[in-house]
């Protein structure tokens, strides 16, 4: 079935994933408007952005040690508004992917417990077995001392004698 094939939680990052673009676009109006916003939120990283920028593009044309001016206040706003709405989709992306990512940890702590249980369950079941051979070849030897200690057995003695030990193996081994 298709449903089982695509897990909710997928679905629900997905969802919120989309949600966080028109949060972004919201945050963006909101910064363009305050000025409080604008003056200490935005225009730092975006000032701090176009000097960056500008430096490593001087560098590469071979301009060393030219003084880069700062962008106006109105550019630096927009470009400040414009990080801080990429910011927050990165952040809500990344969010999403941390999440993901435990839920996957957990999911394979509780694979790795579960295949534990089963080998440690099998490990008994085969020292369990170990000691049934054990009393069953113990149990065969005293058989076999007893039929060693009457008269040397006739071919149809010892078939016989066989095929009772067998048949007790078969009996003991149905009843564990």
């Amino acid at each position: 079935m298709v449903v089982g094939a695509f897990p909710m939680a997928k679905l629900l990052y997905l969802g919120i994933r989309q949600v966080s673009k028109p949060l972004a676009n919201r945050i963006k109006e909101a910064a363009r408007r305050s000025e409080f916003f604008k003056t200490y939120i935005c225009l730092p990283p975006a000032q701090l952005y176009h000097w960056v920028e500008m430096r490593t593009k001087m560098r590469i044309m071979g301009f060393r040690g030219t003084v880069i001016k700062p962008q106006d206040e109105e550019a630096a706003a927009e470009l400040g508004a414009e990080l801080l709405g990429e910011a927050t989709i990165f952040v809500v992306g990344g969010g999403c992917l941390v999440l993901e990512y435990w839920r996957h940890q957990a999911h394979q702590r509780h694979k790795e417990e579960e295949q534990r249980a089963a080998w440690d369950a099998m490990q008994d079941e085969v020292g369990r077995l170990a000691l049934a051979l054990e009393a069953l070849q113990a149990q065969m030897r005293e058989v076999r001392a007893q039929l060693c200690a009457q008269d040397p057995p006739s071919a149809a003695q010892e078939a016989s004698a066989a095929q009772a030990v067998s048949t007790s193996k078969l009996q003991e081994s149905a009843q564990v």
